[in-house]
């Protein structure tokens, strides 16, 4: 959807909501363009750069006073769209490496990592972005950036987070020619001892280093000590 169609005639391109829908608009055509597989080989360093470009439209958000709904309560948006698309082409692209292993809080004390999927995160991120998106087209501007920035400290903040730090290790592992040695069965409904992210981080490393860093593109680096 073009900005013409997206915004109202009267709404300045400088206006804080019109870069926040822009920029949020722009993420989710461009990893449903990614999703089609076309370009697999650039699929990691396509994502890397939508999310990174998505959380900062999410720090600027956090960084924003409260923003406050007009009404008490939601308008009703109607059905939701259905994300099981989206989220099934990732797993398909992404086989190798969807699993990683995450801590949800970080100042909670000794918190143990669970194994998550990138695919099912990219898939819950847009389903809250659209949400918002919603409202926006729909002129309910205050709703909607009331909640993009709720759902941004309350979910969508935290995975898309996550899977920046996932895509950037995958990355980096390969870039910096650090390959780790099996996913070894874990799923997302197990939980990870550290034996077992230990491993997960080792397979993980074999899987880049001998089937994504070539086809990606990214040759092997050394770091400097």
């Amino acid at each position: 959807m073009s900005d013409a169609t997206l915004h109202a005639a009267h709404q300045d391109p400088d206006d804080f909501a019109v870069q926040i829908a822009d920029q949020i608009e722009s993420f989710i055509v461009a990893v449903t363009e990614v999703a089609k597989g076309d370009e697999p080989d650039s699929a990691v360093p396509f994502l890397l750069l939508e999310f990174s470009q998505l959380m900062l439209a999410g720090g600027r958000l956090g960084a924003h006073e409260d923003i406050l709904p007009d009404e008490r309560y939601e308008p009703d948006l109607g059905p939701e769209p259905d994300t099981d698309d989206l989220r099934e082409r990732f797993a398909l692209l992404l086989e190798p490496i969807d699993v990683y292993s995450e801590v949800f809080d970080p100042y909670e004390p000794r918190k143990a990592p669970v194994a998550a999927r990138i695919s099912d995160d990219i898939a819950g991120v847009v389903a809250d972005l659209r949400h918002g998106l919603a409202h926006y087209r729909a002129g309910r501007t205050t709703e909607a950036m009331w909640w993009w920035q709720f759902s941004y400290f309350s979910n969508w903040g935290s995975t898309a987070s996550a899977t920046l730090r996932a895509l950037h290790s995958l990355v980096a592992h390969v870039r910096l020619d650090q390959p780790l040695p099996a996913l070894d069965g874990l799923d997302t409904d197990q939980d990870l001892s550290e034996d077992a992210e230990d491993a997960l981080a080792e397979e993980a490393g074999r899987v880049m280093a001998e089937e994504i860093a070539g086809p990606l593109g990214l040759p092997a680096r050394t770091a400097r000590p």
